[in-house]
């Protein structure tokens, strides 16, 4: 998959394709839908297909980080998501001031028709651009008229009557309903990082942990959760993980901490992805390091019953 960092990286190999533009945050089974859609186009009309997100998302430009809604898919988690789903081409458009002001006339000429001369676009029903969120649906009909390029929606996806949506699946989420998660996205819920040095105070108290760095300034889970972790062995790893502050050291920071069940190698330096699995308990602060340990004593214990009763 080629991966195009901003529209200043586009040139005439890149012109002529079959696109649809949006967030595809988590890349769920309606975002899913939209790209079998694409890709079926794509075929019919012999192109290749591009997908258009923006960094930052939109929301997150006009609000402020600690205030945004939790991302479900961090860029390169997107990107592999979509890389798995047979995505051909992104397109990364910087979301600035700059381009938040851009019209919705300039964002069709300037984008699709002579940076990109698409000859197909398809959309979600929901889909708005340019400034003020004036362009929609029938605005590129209009505009597809004019240059040449046809455009179809993507109605709505339903399961279980209700809307698939990337703000329903963070409500799931926040509700810690992993089970319905993952059936709305269509795979496991994961997050995504390198294991890099800690504080070392877990094996201070005999639960060494891979250190997993997130950068996510808020989270659609919190808490302890029995996990898998893929990317260091031939097989997924059983473990627990911390996803949290760490409040019984006063923590701050948002961290991903995740004790393998019987393991001991270092494994510094892995990009890994951590496969949720199941809710434990919400994170909690303890008086002492010795209530602490107790209580992740009992949570290993839970995580291999678990485990056990999955085999």
């Amino acid at each position: 998959m080629e991966f195009i960092r901003n529209t200043s990286r586009l040139n005439s190999r890149h012109q002529g394709c079959v696109a649809t533009i949006g967030n595809f945050d988590g890349v769920h089974l309606g975002h899913q839908a939209v790209l079998r859609q694409l890709k079926a186009k794509a075929k019919l009309l012999q192109l290749p297909i591009l997908v258009i997100i923006f960094e930052p998302q939109p929301q997150e430009f006009f609000t402020p980080n600690s205030a945004a809604p939790a991302r479900l898919t961090r860029l390169r988690e997107k990107l592999l998501a979509m890389h798995r789903n047979g995505v051909e081409r992104v397109l990364c458009v910087d979301f600035d001031s700059r381009f938040a002001r851009l019209s919705t006339e300039c964002f069709i000429h300037q984008l699709l028709v002579k940076s990109l001369q698409v000859k197909h676009i398809v959309i979600g029903d929901d889909f708005h651009f340019g400034h003020g969120r004036q362009g929609n649906f029938t605005t590129l009909q209009q505009a597809g008229r004019q240059h040449n390029f046809s455009v179809e929606t993507q109605n709505t996806f339903f399961i279980d009557g209700e809307r698939v949506s990337s703000t329903r699946i963070r409500q799931v989420l926040k509700q810690s309903d992993i089970q319905q998660a993952t059936k709305l996205l269509g795979r496991p819920y994961t997050f995504c990082g390198r294991i890099g040095y800690g504080q070392q105070r877990g094996r201070t108290i005999g639960f060494p942990t891979a250190n997993i760095f997130i950068h996510r300034h808020v989270s659609p889970l919190l808490g302890v959760f029995a996990v898998f972790l893929h990317g260091v062995a031939d097989q997924p790893l059983a473990g627990v993980a911390n996803l949290g502050t760490r409040p019984t050291i006063d923590g701050k920071k948002l961290l991903l901490e995740v004790h393998i069940l019987n393991f001991d190698k270092q494994i510094y330096g892995h990009y890994v992805e951590v496969e949720f699995v199941k809710k434990l308990r919400s994170e909690q602060k303890f008086v002492s390091f010795e209530a602490l340990k107790q209580q992740i004593e009992i949570d290993v214990q839970l995580a291999k019953v678990l485990f056990n009763s999955m085999e």
